[in-house]
C-alpha cells in the first residue's frame, strides 16, 4: 500500500478564513460509449454538513465497471474540515471491448483536511493490474493505454492525482485513481474515479 501527501498553497491576501467545506465519494462513472451516456453519480458521498458518512456495497455499470464496496467519512473540528473516502476491489471492464486490458484496483483511499491557510491531502492505492505501476507512485503519475486508432490512446490512466486551482485558491481535489476514455477522441469519452476527496478552507465554491 503507498501513501502519498499533497499541499495546496495559501490563498495570497486571503480575508479571515470562512467556514471550510469538504466531501468525498468512494467512485464515479461519467461516460459516453456509442452515444448512450451512462452516469452513477458520486458513490457514497458524504459532506461536512451532512450526511457525515457513505457507504455502497457496490454492483456492476453494464459492461465498463464494477465496484465493491466502499465507504465515506466527512466531519468538521473547529475550522478544520476533513473528508476520506476508501473502496476496494474495483475493475474497469470497458476498455476489453477496445481490444484493451481490464484494469483492477484491489484498495484505494483518499482524504483530506483543511489548514488555516490550504489544505492537505492523503492517497493509498493497494495493488493495480492491467498496467505496469511503478513500486513508488509519484503524484499525477500518468499511464497511457495505447491501442485506439492511428496510434491514439484508449485511455490514459492518474494514479495519485492532486487537481489545484490556478491561481491556487487554498483547495485541493484528491483522486486515488483517474481513467479518462479516449483522450484524443474515439467511440467513447468520459472518465471513472476511484476516492475522491475536496477540501477547501474557505468555501470559495
Amino acid at each position: 500500500m503507498l501513501a502519498v501527501t499533497a499541499l495546496a498553497g495559501p490563498l495570497l491576501g486571503a480575508a479571515a478564513p470562512a467556514t471550510s467545506t469538504g466531501w468525498a465519494a468512494s467512485g464515479s462513472v461519467d461516460v459516453t460509449i456509442d452515444n448512450q451516456h451512462i452516469v452513477t453519480g458520486e458513490l457514497a458521498k458524504c459532506t461536512v454538513d451532512g450526511p457525515y458518512k457513505g457507504w455502497t456495497q457496490g454492483g456492476a455499470t453494464g459492461d465498463i465497471a464494477v465496484f465493491g464496496a466502499g465507504e465515506t467519512g466527512c466531519g468538521r473540528t473547529g475550522e478544520v474540515s476533513n473528508a476520506q473516502a476508501t473502496g476496494r476491489r474495483f475493475r474497469a471492464t470497458v476498455l476489453q471491448r477496445y481490444g484493451g486490458p481490464e484494469l483492477s484496483v484491489r484498495t484505494f483511499a483518499a482524504k483530506c483536511a483543511t489548514t488555516a491557510t490550504g489544505s492537505v491531502g492523503e492517497v493509498s492505492i493497494g495493488a493495480v493490474e492491467g498496467v505496469t505501476v511503478p513500486e513508488e507512485i509519484p503524484p499525477n503519475h500518468r499511464i497511457v493505454i495505447p491501442g485506439g486508432a492511428a496510434g491514439t490512446a484508449l485511455a490514459t490512466v492518474v494514479l495519485n492525482e492532486t487537481v489545484t486551482p490556478q491561481p491556487p485558491d487554498g483547495s485541493l481535489v484528491t483522486h486515488a485513481v483517474h481513467i479518462k476514455l479516449f483522450p484524443q477522441g474515439g467511440p467513447a469519452s468520459g472518465d471513472i474515479y476511484l476516492g475522491t476527496a475536496a477540501c477547501d478552507p474557505f468555501a470559495t465554491k
